[in-house]
């Protein structure tokens, strides 16, 4: 039905029939719905490690007959961690793709056959711990967090052995040169030994085989206390890394943290306390004031308030009517409260915008690819030009050996890519992790990279600029019946429906309690609207550019002065007459002319495009001063987004069904949270929070990121050619060479890490 009057789903609607966007009350988290979760089909040898990550995945991988198996990953430091450990599991040659997910330290692995040994296996060669993702919640909680020492034992060690072996040469410069050397093996150990373990599993050139070869070759040539230092300093480095990747996931791990491993589970007058994993739909739960929901749950008391942000970033608690869903990890402010459980165990919010978070960290930005594929060239490159330092001008020129390979070490520690790589990942992970603080989600770092080339926004109306919950505003009756008559006649028409606009018209006669009369025998009528008989008649509810124009030439001023006033009509007829009108208009979203203010400050134009009439359109596009384009279908949507697209990149921001290959169509296809599944899914972004003043968050966090790369990478590189040419020129040596490396390596991080507190 409603062929003009912005059916998201594209098409006309029949009572009950499914598939358009629902009218929303409220920006509601459990919305998000990026990929449904089915059962694997897999034997898991009865532990269930084989789960499956996502639904159209798992499709594929069935189909393949690949099997899906999970861990989480312990002791990765920063992103080159995950190349090793995906390294070392290819190495086993019988997985058909592993990738690892940094943000939540997973690893996921497709094979044909089970290969969880061999992979954890070739996992603890390379130096790294893996835990099963399927052990139960008690287990994990019984896995202490690493202690202070644990995790620094190696660093103070080599600090205390440092100050030893000084004072020792202030004392005894030969015995302090022994303490020196001593220091040094003991620091370079267990670097070399793994350096070892990643060369045997696939990654020979890595920042461990640089300082392995650096630090003995330091020995070699007698620099004993520049060898001791550059571990000291490489040590330092490796902490700093680890600290900025513990604060880059932060946002992910504090996200995990929000539903309780514990829930109060009702059956008849008993009360249970079970795991949250056990809860089902259906069960009946108790959540206590101050506690947070174990799962997505529908309000069973009759009122209640929720602080809900951590999901939207909406400071002030909603209240919530009873019936109302709540998502898991919203808190309930003010009393014990009961609740249905609706989501099955891994699909509530909480599981699936995680799933949505690891599913972005494998869109990275063309940039952090290129950068990756250079340091793979870069650092077997480094070594070489490195040997031709050492080597060629002594064969050459006569020169001595021993300054010329202190040079060539020297180089070798410059010439670290650690900088370089991670200068990329760490302010995309942060500007991710800061959108998703403040209720943006974006889909990957290539989505994060392409907001920040946006220069034109096309808005869907309904559901995006307006709250989607239209009104009656007008019932007009043409020929002897009345008012209430027309209304109740076309809420039994469209009673069931999910369409906004039905809703509206069911309402409405709710409102003024009319009595519905028996419909039966709707049905949708493609292009044209919906019929229904009532009373032995078949009647149609339509758009007026559907009926016969001649009868509605006597009632066209009427409808032409609503549409004028930003009214969407219907009209109720049958085969010989009409019966009267039905005018409904929706309301703008609040922040809906600011946020298109502050887009065309930063030099983004909007444009509406609508399937409602041009002069409901040209109402609402007035009210927000941008252009439109109206009565398009979804295929005009797309032909609209596509001719915008051939002048400059467009983002494209929908919540509905018919809205989804248009984003497709787009360079940025962006979601209201409370919008269609199939537009999550479609979309690259999407506004958890619903409302549109994220856009500029997002647009703003997008530039900030690329202004940080380019600081990154200016300092990475800045550094080191300054100290490359010193080198050559025999001004520093081993020190500042480590320092350097780690140095840039604490810059680029602390600079990336500024997204984080971006206001």
């Amino acid at each position: 039905m409603h062929s003009h009057s912005a059916c998201r789903c594209g098409h006309d609607h029949a009572p009950h029939q499914h598939g358009c966007s629902r009218s929303v009350k409220r920006p509601v988290i459990h919305k998000i719905t990026a990929i449904s979760t089915v059962s694997a089909e897999a034997p898991c040898d009865g532990d269930n490690s084989c789960r499956p990550e996502d639904a159209a995945d798992d499709e594929d991988d069935r189909r393949a007959g690949l099997l899906r198996y999970s861990w989480l990953i312990r002791g990765m430091d920063c992103p080159s961690c995950a190349r090793k450990v995906e390294n070392a599991v290819r190495q086993t040659g019988r997985v058909d793709s592993a990738r690892v997910i940094f943000s939540s330290e997973k690893l996921v692995v497709n094979a044909h056959s089970d290969v969880r040994e061999d992979v954890e296996k070739a996992v603890a060669r390379a130096g790294f711990q893996l835990q099963r993702s399927d052990t139960s919640d008690a287990a994990k909680s019984a896995q202490p967090a690493p202690t202070f020492w644990q995790d620094n034992r190696r660093l103070i060690l080599l600090c205390i052995l440092m100050v030893i072996s000084w004072l020792l040469d202030l004392l005894n410069p030969a015995i302090g040169q022994v303490a020196f050397i001593i220091t040094t093996l003991t620091g370079v150990l267990p670097i070399a030994l793994s350096a070892l373990r990643l060369m045997r599993s696939g990654s020979p050139f890595t920042i461990e085989t640089l300082m392995t070869v650096a630090a003995v070759g330091a020995l070699f040539i007698g620099a004993m206390a520049e060898a001791a230092m550059v571990l000291l300093l490489f040590m330092l480095g490796e902490r700093l890394e680890s600290f900025a990747a513990s604060r880059a996931r932060k946002g992910v791990t504090a996200l995990m943290a929000l539903k309780p491993d514990q829930a109060v589970r009702i059956q008849g007058s008993r009360r249970e306390n079970v795991q949250a994993s056990a809860l089902r739909p259906g069960d009946r739960i108790e959540v206590a004031a101050g506690a947070r929901l174990p799962a997505d749950a529908r309000l069973i008391s009759p009122l209640a308030s929720f602080d809900e942000s951590a999901l939207t970033g909406e400071s002030i608690p909603v209240e919530r009517q009873q019936g109302e869903l709540i998502a898991a990890g919203c808190l309930s402010v003010d009393r014990l409260v009961q609740l249905e459980v609706t989501s099955e165990p891994g699909k509530s919010a909480i599981d699936r915008i995680l799933h949505l978070i690891e599913e972005a960290e494998e869109r990275r930005a063309p940039i952090e690819r290129f950068l990756e594929r250079f340091s793979r060239v870069y650092t077997p490159g480094i070594m070489a030009l490195a040997l031709v330092v050492a080597v060629l001008p002594p064969l050459l020129m006569s020169t001595e050996w021993q300054p010329w390979i202190y040079k060539g070490l020297t180089l070798l520690l410059i010439g670290c890519p650690c900088a370089l790589v991670i200068s990329t990942p760490a302010a995309i992970t942060s500007g991710l992790a800061a959108a998703t603080r403040r209720g943006a989600l974006i889909k990957g770092g290539a989505a994060l990279e392409s907001l920040g080339s946006i220069r034109t926004i096309a808005f869907d109306k309904t559901g995006t600029l307006t709250e989607g919950k239209p009104r009656v505003t007008a019932v007009q009756p043409f020929a002897e019946q009345d008012e209430a008559w027309l209304l109740s006649t076309a809420a039994a028409i469209e009673k069931g429906s999910s369409h906004p606009l039905a809703q509206a018209i069911v309402a409405a006669a709710a409102e003024r309690q009319l009595p519905l009369p028996t419909a039966t025998l709707q049905r949708a009528l493609a292009g044209r609207g919906v019929e229904g008989i009532v009373s032995d008649r078949l009647l149609s509810i339509s758009a007026p550019s559907k009926v016969d124009a001649r009868q509605l030439d006597a009632h066209r001023a009427a409808v032409e002065a609503l549409e004028s006033a930003g009214n969407t009509v219907v009209i109720l007829h049958d085969t010989q007459q009409l019966f009267g009108l039905i005018a409904l208009r929706d309301t703008l979203r609040e922040d809906a002319i600011t946020t298109l203010a502050e887009l065309k400050a930063m030099g983004i134009q909007s444009v509406m495009l609508t399937g409602d009439n041009p002069r409901a359109a040209a109402a609402i596009a007035g009210e927000l001063s941008i252009d439109y384009r109206a009565s398009l279908l979804p295929e005009d949507k797309v032909a609209a987004v596509s001719a915008l697209n051939q002048r400059q990149p467009v983002a494209m921001v929908g919540d509905g069904i018919n809205d989804a290959p248009a984003m497709k169509a787009a360079t940025m296809g962006i979601a209201m949270g409370s919008g269609s599944d199939v537009a999550l899914e479609t979309a690259d972004a999407a506004l958890t929070h619903n409302r549109l003043s994220g856009l500029v968050t997002m647009i703003g966090l997008s530039r900030a990121t690329h202004a940080n790369i380019r600081q990154n990478i200016t300092i990475a590189l800045g550094l080191k050619a300054v100290f490359l040419l010193t080198t050559l020129l025999g001004i520093t040596g081993l020190w500042l060479a480590v320092l350097a490396d780690s140095g840039a390596t604490a810059l680029v991080t602390a600079n990336a890490l500024r997204l984080l507190r971006k206001p």
